[in-house]
């Protein structure tokens, strides 16, 4: 008997280990790409947004506008897809999520720039952005409730986590390349062909991820529709109550973790690779924070160790700008402080996956918690680029990303100290 529920115990473990592996490298390879389109947004301003004679910041609002445009689909993604997942499962949308964002990211590598292509070119870096926006929005909500789904009680937080660790891994990823390549190489060489080595990357990761998710069982939960559940509503209020509860981290962290490089690079006129060095010590801060803070909101909820993120955040986000901005302040006290930013987002991204995925039922998890995330990255991560390039630009304020990453976090503490919603079945 005892040799049953050994043999039972060790099947859960390697389940929930497959699970972990699967819809975490889906998750590293939409935020490594996302990383790499943000790190290299300079370059790929000059590629394929600045014709012949046009203006570099010109080119460099264009191409945060399409890395904008990518993230407005995101919600139609999430709901396509996750209505999808909540109907035929978690499993067949993940496989076709990760195919999708692993062709289009691959096919950016490989297209011809504004020189080789004329006016075409950013148009079709336009439409693969689109189909990248597609399939993020649906892997979210599909990878969060598997991970949550799958999870060993008690440890929701945990492995929830694992996808903003990913997440964090991802964008690590991206700049690490970034700087790799570019310590490697000329800067000619780079701007000429370099950059499209990290989009190709892509490829062979993509298909593991593959063939761990093809492997994949169904959640436990997702099989109660088999017994007879009924399905149950997803209300606005309920995903606007939760888009409001992870403002700050999409702002937040999208100003600190991707913005901060073409900051660094034009608003400081910082060096290309001093501005991916400084990204990378605020993702490190970032990365090292997940985990456990997902693992102290199973032991104190959600909620306390997300409105200490988004409170330091509101306290501390223009302080720091301050910090960079002073010539005067060693290169060390600055990196110290870009990590406890790094951190202090982390304090948000550890629980959030959890949280969300505890606002709604199984029967509408994907689909509600997917779009809260979806929507809340469209316009507040999506845009951040955007907003704080031509903020900065037309007021001549540098503390601009300091004011929109505090804002937004003020608002995610009176969402968070706002009620859960109460589900009725359908």
């Amino acid at each position: 008997m005892n040799l049953i529920f050994e043999d039972r115990a060790a099947a859960e473990r390697n389940r929930s280990f497959r699970a972990l592996a699967a819809g975490s490298i889906g998750n590293f390879i939409e935020w490594y790409e996302f990383g790499v389109y943000g790190y290299l947004a300079t370059v790929v301003a000059e590629r394929f947004f600045t014709p012949a004679g046009g203006s570099a910041a010109e080119g460099l609002v264009r191409t945060y506008a399409s890395f904008g445009l990518a993230f407005f689909f995101r919600p139609l993604g999430a709901a396509l897809f996750g209505r999808l997942a909540d109907r035929l499962g978690r499993r067949p949308v993940l496989i076709l999520v990760v195919a999708l964002m692993t062709a289009a990211t691959t096919l950016i590598g490989l297209l011809p720039t504004y020189a080789q292509a004329g006016a075409l070119a950013p148009w079709l870096l336009t439409f693969l952005r689109v189909i990248q926006g597609l399939s993020a929005g649906g892997e979210f909500g599909g990878a969060v409730a598997m991970l949550t789904e799958l999870a060993p009680p008690g440890r929701r937080g945990l492995y929830g986590a694992w996808q903003s660790f990913t997440v964090a891994l991802g964008l690590l990823g991206g700049a690490g390349m970034a700087v790799g390549l570019s310590g490697v190489m000329t800067a000619d060489q780079f701007a000429h062909w370099g950059w499209r080595l990290p989009f190709l990357l892509a490829l062979p990761l993509g298909a593991l991820a593959l063939w761990l998710r093809v492997g994949l069982d169904e959640t436990p939960e997702f099989r109660e529709r088999e017994r007879g559940v009924r399905a149950e509503r997803v209300s606005v209020w309920a995903i606007a109550l939760a888009a409001g509860r992870v403002m700050g981290w999409s702002a937040a962290g999208y100003t600190f973790l991707v913005v901060l490089p073409s900051y660094l690079q034009t608003s400081l006129h910082t060096g290309f690779r001093e501005a991916l060095l400084a990204t990378v010590v605020a993702n490190v801060g970032f990365a090292a924070a997940i985990l456990p803070a997902g693992v102290l909101s199973d032991r104190v909820g959600r909620r306390p160790v997300m409105l200490t993120g988004a409170g330091l955040v509101v306290v501390l986000a223009v302080p720091l700008l301050n910090l960079l901005q002073d010539s005067g302040v060693s290169t060390g006290v600055k990196d110290a402080a870009l990590f406890g930013a790094g951190a202090v987002v982390g304090l948000l991204a550890g629980p959030g996956p959890a949280m969300l995925a505890e606002m709604f039922p199984a029967r509408a998890r994907c689909t509600g918690l997917g779009l809260a995330y979806a929507l809340s990255n469209a316009v507040f991560s999506g845009c951040a680029g955007l907003i704080i390039t031509e903020a900065v630009k037309r007021t001549g304020n540098l503390d601009v990303p300091g004011y929109y990453a505090a804002a937004t976090c003020a608002v995610s503490v009176l969402a968070l100290l706002g009620p859960a919603p109460r589900w009725k079945a359908g």
